[in-house]
C-alpha cells in the first residue's frame, strides 16, 4: 500500500519482498536483540503479520492504541476500560466545533501559547480512540467521524503547518502536537481519503523531518527528545509507506549518522573523564537538560516511547539490532526499580513535573509499569521472567491507584497476562542504591522507602523553566523524602501546599527568594555521594552544601544502617540570615495525628506552635520516630496551608484553592550561625514505644561531628560508617583525603567499602588499625599493605565517578 508515498522514498516492503531486501544494519555483527515477534505477550492477537508490511505495521500501532480486535467485553475489567475510553472522549469533545474561528475548542484559542496546539490535537486523538474502540457510546458513529475530520482540517488550515510559524515552545511542534496527530491518523486511517493524509503527512515532517536533529535551529536531538522525536517520524513514516525513514529512525537510536555520542541506547560516561551528555549512565542514573536529574520524567518517556518503538519494529527489515539494546535491563533494574515506592517515583528525580496537577497520584509510575511491559517479549529469557515478576510486584503494591483500573487497553491485557503468569511477584524491595552520577540515594527497607536530594558542581539544584516548578528551591539542599504505609503523601496536593522554605532534611536560611531564583545552578562544592556495602541496606552518603543566594555553608550527613537513619551535620555557618535544619515536614494523613515529644503528646489543634526543649525523642503518629542522644532544642507547627497550584505553575496549574494539614519540626540554629550543627536519629515507621526504646539505647554512637570527618558506629556489630571531608581520622580509621568508608567486621572477616564522593581524586588511601589484618579479596584497582598496625587501602578511584569500591579483608 503505497497512499501518502512520498515521492523520491522507498516503500514499505511487503512481507515476502522485505526477506530479501538489502539493508544497512546499525552495527555490524550485532546481536538482533529486538528481533522477537514482541506484540502476542505484550497485546495480545498475532505478531506474525507480515513483517514490514505498511498495513501490518500501522495495525501494530492500532493494536497499541486500542487494544486490538476481539477483546472479550464480557470481561469487566475489559468492560470498565472501554466505558472508561468513551467518558475521556466524551469530555474532550466537548465545545469541539470546526466552524469556530479563533479556536477550534473555545478553551485553546491562544496563538502564544504552543500548549493549545498539541493539547487540541490530544483530545482529537482521544475522542478518535473511542470512536475506534468496540463497546464504546462513539464506536463507529458517523457524527463524530466528521466532526474530528473536520477538526484536522481546521487544525491543518488555522494552527500547523507549512504556513504556520511556530511560536513558544518548540516540543509543541515538533513532538507533542505531532505524535497526537499521528495516533489520530492511525485511528481514522480508512475514512481520511489521500488528500488529507498528504496534507497531515506535510504537517507533521514540515516540523519533524528527521529522527536526528529538532528545533527550529536544527540541534542535535538528544536523550527523551531524540526518541521521541524518533517516534513522530516511524509512524508517520508508516502512514506514507517510507521505508527509508524507518531506517533513519533505527539509526538514529544509535547515532550511526554521527560519532556515537548521541546514541539513545549507549551508557554516557561509561568510561569517559566528563560524560555529562542526556541519557543514561551505568549506575541508572538519568540525565535530561544536560544536568538535571529526569529519569521519572524525561527517563519514563524515553522508555515509554523506545517500548513503542520497539513493539512496532521487531521482527520487520527495521528491528533494533543494536546490541546496546541490552543496556535497558539495566536501565529498568537500577534506573527505575529503586526509584519506585509502592507506586510512586520519587520526586527528587521527576524535575518540573511535580509541580503539574496531572502528574500526581502515582501517574509517573504507570508509564513505567507499562513500558515495562511492552519490553517483557523483547527480553525472552531470564529477563523477561524478571520484568515480569517485577511488573507483577509494581502493581500489587500500590494499594493507593489500581493500575489495571487507569491503564490503557492494551497495557491491561498485558498486564492480566502478566498477573496471571506463574511468575512469582519479586517482593517488595529491601536495598540501599546510590545514584552518584545525579547526586541521590534510596534507601528500602520492607516497611519504608526514603529518598535523599543532593547537588554539586556536576548536577543541578532543579529545573524551573516553561513557568514550571517556580518555588523548588531547596530540592537538593539534603531533601529526604519519607515514602510509609500512607502511599498518597506525595499526592493529593502536597507540592503545592507544602512550605518551600522547609522541605523535610534540608538545611537552609529561612525566607522565601524568588519564584524561579536559582534554577538550573550548579554548587561550588564538589563533594555529593557516598558507599554503599553490596548486598546490604548499609550505606554512608553526604553532601557539602553551599546554598544559592546566601553564604550558607554546612557539611550533611546520612548513615543509613537498616532500619535507622543516623544524621549529621556540623559546620554551619553565615554570614547573615537565620539557619533552620528542617527534621520533618509531613502532610498529615490525620490532621490530629499525635505528636509525642519524650512521651508526652503536643496540642493537635492547628495554629499550635512552640519552642521544644530537652527534646530526646520524638514520635509523629503514621510517620515514625526522631531520637536526639543529646538533649536538643527544636521547634514545632502544626498548620492548615492554603495555596492554588498555578502558585507553582503558572501553564499547567489551576486557581482552585487546596488545604492541606501540615506538622513540620526544626532546629533553629540562629542567626548568622558559626559552626553550627545537629545529630538525630530518624526511624521511619518505627512505633512510639520502638522510638522510645532507641531513645533509652541508641543502636549508633557519634564518633565524628568535626568539619574533617563525620562518624558513627553501630552499637551491635561495630560497623563504622564515616565521610571524610578531609583528610582525617575516626577511631582506628585514618583517611587521607576526601572519601565516604563503611568498614564492618563479620568474625574473622572485616568488609571495606569506600568512594571517591568528590569524583576527582586519582585514588584514595584508607588505613586501618588492626592486627593481623590481611588481604582476601578486592576490586579491580584496589589494593592493600601491611603496616606498622594494621593496613594500608589504596583505591584506584580515577574514572570511577563516584561508584563503591570494595574488598575483603581477614584476621589471622
Amino acid at each position: 500500500m503505497n497512499r501518502g508515498t512520498t515521492r523520491g522514498t522507498s516503500p514499505i516492503p511487503s512481507a515476502d519482498t522485505a526477506r530479501g531486501t538489502t539493508r544497512r544494519t546499525v552495527l555490524a555483527g550485532a546481536a538482533a536483540l529486538g528481533a522477537v515477534a514482541a506484540l502476542p505477550l505484550v497485546l495480545g492477537g498475532s505478531a506474525q503479520a507480515a513483517a514490514g508490511d505498511a498495513a501490518a505495521l500501522r495495525a501494530r500501532w492500532h493494536t497499541l492504541l486500542t487494544g486490538g480486535p476481539g477483546l472479550d467485553q464480557g470481561d469487566a475489567r475489559i468492560a470498565a476500560a472501554v466505558a472508561r475510553i468513551g467518558r475521556a472522549a466524551t469530555t474532550a469533545a466537548k465545545g469541539l466545533d470546526p466552524t469556530r474561528t479563533d479556536g477550534l475548542f473555545p478553551d485553546l484559542t491562544s496563538t502564544t501559547l504552543s500548549n493549545h496546539v498539541t493539547t487540541s490535537f490530544k483530545r482529537l486523538a482521544t475522542a478518535a480512540t473511542a470512536w475506534a474502540v468496540p463497546g464504546t457510546p462513539q464506536y463507529g458513529d458517523a457524527a463524530l467521524r466528521d466532526l474530528l475530520l473536520g477538526g484536522i482540517d481546521w487544525m491543518l488550515t488555522n494552527r500547523y503547518g507549512p504556513a504556520h510559524t511556530r511560536f513558544d515552545n518548540d516540543w509543541d511542534w515538533e513532538i507533542g502536537s505531532a505524535l497526537a496527530l499521528n495516533d489520530a491518523s492511525v485511528l481514522l486511517f480508512d475514512v481520511l481519503g489521500t488528500e488529507r493524509l498528504t496534507r497531515i503527512n506535510t504537517a507533521v515532517r514540515h516540523y519533524t523531518p528527521d529522527p536526528n536533529l529538532w528545533r527550529a535551529d536544527r540541534q542535535i536531538a538528544t536523550g527523551a527528545n531524540r526518541v521521541w522525536i524518533s517516534t513522530v517520524v516511524a509512524v508517520n513514516a508508516v502512514l506514507r509507506d517510507d521505508g527509508d525513514a524507518l531506517v533513519r529512525v533505527r539509526d538514529a537510536l544509535s547515532d550511526v549518522e554521527g560519532s556515537g555520542a548521541n546514541s539513545v541506547l549507549a551508557f554516557n560516561g561509561s568510561g569517559d573523564a566528563a560524560g555529562t551528555g542526556e541519557g543514561f549512565y551505568p549506575d541508572g542514573s538519568f540525565l535530561q537538560h544536560y544536568k538535571h536529574p529526569y529519569n521519572g520524567g524525561y527517563g519514563k518517556e524515553l522508555l515509554n516511547n523506545l517500548s513503542r518503538l520497539l513493539n512496532l519494529l521487531a521482527g520487520t527489515a527495521w528491528k533494533v539490532t543494536d546490541p546496546d539494546l541490552d543496556n535497558v535491563r539495566t536501565w529498568v533494574d537500577d534506573g527505575f526499580d529503586p526509584l519506585m515506592a509502592r507506586g510512586d517515583v520519587m520526586a527528587s528525580v521527576c524535575g518540573r513535573e511535580i509541580a503539574r496537577p496531572s502528574k500526581q497520584g502515582h501517574v509517573s509510575a504507570q508509564t513505567v509499569i507499562e513500558a515495562v511491559l511492552r519490553l517483557i517479549p523483547s527480553f525472552p529469557g531470564t529477563t523477561a521472567e524478571r520484568f515480569t515478576a517485577l511488573v507483577k510486584q509494581w502493581i500489587a503494591e500500590d494499594t493507593y491507584r489500581d493500575f489495571l483500573a487507569v491503564t490503557d487497553l492494551a497495557s491491561l491485557v498485558a498486564a492480566r497476562k502478566v498477573i496471571d503468569s506463574a511468575t512469582p511477584a519479586r517482593g517488595p524491595l529491601v536495598a540501599h542504591k546510590q545514584h552518584p552520577r545525579m547526586d541521590k540515594a534510596a534507601h528500602h527497607r520492607p516497611s519504608f522507602a526514603l529518598g535523599i536530594s543532593a547537588y554539586s558542581t556536576r548536577i543541578y539544584n532543579y529545573e524551573s523553566i516553561q513557568n514550571e516548578n517556580l518555588r523548588a528551591w531547596h530540592l537538593s539542599d539534603g531533601m529526604v523524602l519519607l515514602y510509609t504505609d500512607d502511599l498518597g503523601h506525595y499526592s493529593e496536593d502536597y507540592w503545592p501546599t507544602v512550605d518551600p522554605a522547609r522541605l523535610p532534611g534540608t538545611t537552609v536560611i529561612a525566607g522565601r527568594p524568588a519564584d524561579a531564583a536559582g534554577q538550573r545552578t550548579t554548587s561550588t562544592a564538589d563533594w555529593a555521594g557516598g558507599t554503599a556495602l553490596p548486598g546490604t541496606t548499609l550505606g554512608a552518603y553526604g553532601m557539602e552544601l553551599r546554598a544559592f543566594g546566601s553564604t550558607l555553608h554546612g557539611l550533611k550527613s546520612w548513615f543509613c544502617l537498616d532500619d535507622v537513619i543516623a544524621c549529621v551535620g556540623s559546620g554551619i555557618t553565615a554570614d547573615a540570615g537565620r539557619a533552620e535544619t528542617v527534621v520533618e515536614n509531613r502532610k498529615l494523613r490525620d490532621p490530629k495525628a499525635a505528636l509525642l515529644v519524650n512521651g508526652t503528646a503536643a496540642p493537635t489543634d492547628a495554629g499550635w506552635s512552640a519552642q521544644l526543649d530537652q527534646v530526646k525523642w520524638l514520635h509523629v503518629a503514621g510517620t515514625g520516630g526522631y531520637v536526639f542522644p543529646t538533649a536538643t532544642t527544636l521547634r514545632g507547627l502544626r498548620e492548615e496551608r492554603t495555596a492554588t497550584w498555578r502558585e507553582i505553575n503558572l501553564k499547567y496549574g489551576t486557581d482552585t484553592p487546596v488545604t492541606r494539614p501540615y506538622l513540620t519540626l526544626w532546629q533553629d540554629h540562629g542567626t548568622a550561625p558559626n559552626g553550627a550543627g545537629y545529630f538525630y536519629l530518624q526511624a521511619p515507621a518505627a512505633s512510639a514505644e520502638r522510638t522510645k526504646l532507641l531513645s533509652t539505647a541508641p543502636p549508633l554512637k557519634l564518633v565524628a561531628d568535626s568539619t574533617a570527618v563525620h562518624a558513627v558506629r553501630r552499637c551491635a556489630d561495630g560497623l563504622l560508617a564515616a565521610n571524610f571531608w578531609t583528610a582525617g581520622t575516626a577511631q582506628e580509621l585514618k583517611a587521607d583525603g576526601p572519601a565516604s568508608v563503611l568498614v564492618r567486621p563479620d568474625g574473622k572477616t572485616v568488609t571495606v567499602s569506600l568512594s571517591d564522593p568528590t569524583q576527582l581524586r586519582s585514588s584514595v588511601v584508607v588505613e586501618l588499625t588492626g592486627r593481623g589484618l590481611t588481604l582476601a579479596s578486592s576490586d579491580a584497582g584496589v589494593s592493600a599493605a601491611p603496616t606498622a598496625d594494621g593496613i594500608r587501602i589504596t583505591a584506584d578511584t580515577a574514572a570511577h565517578h563516584g561508584a563503591t569500591l570494595n574488598l575483603t579483608l581477614k584476621r589471622s
